[in-house]
């Protein structure tokens, strides 16, 4: 069957054919879905909470320290606002380890896309502030002693005891944070932009010490001192626990190892594979891991992929589009190669569902987390639609696994096709140039409003898609977004 969208014949000549599917490829069995697990709204609260209250914590140690008491003179006024600039960056330095070390319970607060713009925001917040603090305190101490700005300078870094691991620490800090740019990330690879990103980690380590052997705020008292001792070994402990010994003890109780691989095209490859235990690790259909296959160079490398089918007792699977060296070689994995994986992750699952119907809107390989929630998610007939968004026909990727499914469930399961509109950013393609987003999203899905809605695909495209979605009057709690652009 075939759905057109008309517009106004007396306005626009062409209508869009959206056709429900059929594609070449496998019917993978519907599998025992993971039972579905919500996540605790007041997570995310307390996480907030959390950071609002360190902040504040923090400014009350400088306050007690006699924060205000030095602002009497123009070097002290520099001097006591670059210590309050140094402890707010640094607490912040910390919040941005703690993001990094994927603790459960603010990762699945808020899930990959809400960490990642936190993640920017409080990391260049808190480089912006530790330039401030260099700048402040060099001019604060500068206008108290006869050795001039330059003269300064030089004392602090040849006489202050952890200076120059400071400047090692910040200069590390310097390079993850220009690689940060929009621009300069769009230039590099991601395993390149990774590698670098995680000197993210060194910079920190390397502050410390200038901050506990002279940091006159972490010396004032001894709340301040075990305050800070305590911030320091926590953004330890978190990244130790959670990077690296929970995945090494996942990975060795599962024995991960690669159980099938299938080339769904010739740049998309279906990777399967199983282990003991599977179910303990609370994986939900939607969500990611970070995979490691150990066959070769590049194995240190973790890559983010979804899952593209619901997590059953022993299997896990991915189907993956060769956009990097990382992705591309999984064509080539041979069945029993071990796997590592850090995970699960993300909100893109039916436990953040607040509404009865759904509409699962995917784009090319997008479409792959979609397919693993209409396989798993509880529902009724019609309660779901899938909207499957091509450039080409050929681009069709699990078209006949959701078309199944589809049948199974009584959902309904629309492809759109066509390139987008020229010079316009669309979810639409461009034999609908004549219709607004808004207006096309209404004539394929015109009870949008009262569904809940999960987007992925191209970031392009994605942005314009949750800007028809909010314009059709969907509230922001209703969609579900999550960008893997690094």
């Amino acid at each position: 069957m075939s759905i057109s969208l008309a517009p106004n014949p007396a306005t626009t000549p062409a209508p869009l054919p959206l056709e429900l599917s059929a594609a070449a490829g496998g019917h993978r069995q519907p599998a025992l879905p993971t039972p579905l697990r919500r996540v605790p709204r007041w997570w995310r609260d307390f996480s907030g909470a959390l950071l609002w209250g360190l902040l504040l914590f923090v400014t009350a140690l400088w306050v007690a320290g006699g924060g205000l008491a030095s602002v009497g003179s123009v070097g002290g006024f520099l001097t006591t606002f670059g210590r309050l600039t140094g402890l707010i960056s640094s607490a912040l330095l910390l919040v941005q380890v703690f993001l990094m070390a994927r603790i459960p319970l603010i990762e699945q607060a808020w899930g990959q896309d809400r960490l990642v713009r936190s993640h920017r925001l409080v990391g260049f917040t808190s480089f912006t502030l530790m330039l401030a603090h260099v700048v402040l305190i060099t001019l604060g101490y500068a206008a108290t002693t006869p050795l001039g700005l330059w003269g300064t300078i030089v004392d602090f870094t040849l006489n202050y005891p952890g200076m120059l691991l400071a400047i090692a620490g910040t200069l590390a800090l310097c390079m993850v944070v220009v690689t940060s740019i929009r621009r300069a990330r769009a230039r590099l690879r991601y395993e390149s932009w990774h590698l670098i990103h995680l000197y993210g980690y060194l910079g920190a380590g390397l502050a410390l010490p200038h901050q506990l052997w002279t940091g006159a705020d972490f010396l004032s008292s001894t709340v301040s001192t075990v305050f800070w001792w305590t911030l320091y070994g926590s953004a330890l402990s978190a990244v130790l626990v959670y990077r690296v010994a929970l995945p090494l003890l996942v990975s060795r109780h599962t024995r991960l190892r690669v159980v099938d691989v299938r080339a769904e095209a010739p740049d998309v490859t279906t990777v399967t594979v199983g282990g003991r235990g599977i179910n303990e690790l609370g994986a939900q259909a939607g969500q990611f891991f970070n995979w490691r296959f150990l066959d070769g160079p590049g194995w240190t490398r973790a890559n983010p992929y979804s899952l593209s089918a619901a997590p059953t007792d022993d299997t896990l699977r991915i189907t993956v589009k060769h956009l990097g060296d990382g992705s591309s070689r999984l064509a080539g994995l041979p069945v029993g190669t071990k796997v590592l994986v850090e995970g699960p992750y993300g909100r893109m699952h039916a436990g953040v569902r607040t509404r009865p119907k759904v509409l699962l809107m995917g784009a090319g390989i997008g479409i792959t987390p979609m397919r693993a929630l209409l396989e798993a998610m509880p529902q009724g007939s019609g309660d779901v639609t899938v909207l499957h968004r091509i450039s080409r026909r050929a681009d069709l990727v699990l078209a006949d696994e959701i078309d199944q499914l589809a049948a199974e469930r009584g959902a309904r399961y629309v492809i759109v096709d066509g390139h987008r509109v020229p010079g316009r950013a669309t979810w639409l393609p461009a034999q609908a140039a004549h219709l607004t987003d808004v207006e096309g999203l209404l004539q394929v899905v015109p009870d949008v409003v009262d569904r809940e809605v999960y987007i992925c695909g191209a970031a392009g495209w994605m942005a314009a898609a949750e800007a028809a979605v909010k314009g059709a009057g969907v509230p922001a709690a209703a969609i579900h977004i999550e960008h893997f652009a690094y």
